[in-house]
């Protein structure tokens, strides 16, 4: 009875417990296309803007693809920067963490960041 008791808690305490593992990519890609050359002095930095998208998935069912929850990230980043005028966003950097049980349940947060700029001239 006493190694079933010990076989359970071993059991829980490995299902409860959850790991984590943190990717960073950085790129300078502009979802808009538009290609900006900064080697003037013709701008200002504003601020900095952040998205944040979450997925989780149960045995691997639920949500969308990776890709999808990646893009949502980013789209969500230029709501929350409200640019305006001659605004942009430059420097698109994306955190990925996992964390869950894999493969029982696993949630997948992205979140963009970016640095919004200002065209003085």
């Amino acid at each position: 009875m006493k190694k079933l008791f010990i076989v359970a808690v071993v059991a829980c305490a490995a299902l409860l417990s959850g790991c984590s593992a943190h990717f960073y990519s950085s790129s300078n890609a502009s979802v808009s296309k538009t290609e900006v050359v900064l080697s003037q002095n013709n701008f200002k930095v504003i601020g900095q803007a952040e998205g944040v998208a979450t997925i989780t998935q149960v045995i691997g069912i639920g949500g969308c693809s990776q890709k999808e929850v990646r893009a949502n990230a980013v789209a969500e980043m230029f709501k929350n920067a409200n640019l305006t005028g001659a605004q942009t966003i430059t420097n698109i950097n994306v955190k990925q963490a996992v964390s869950g049980v894999p493969p029982f349940f696993t949630r997948t947060t992205y979140s963009a960041t970016g640095t919004i700029i200002e065209f003085t001239k």
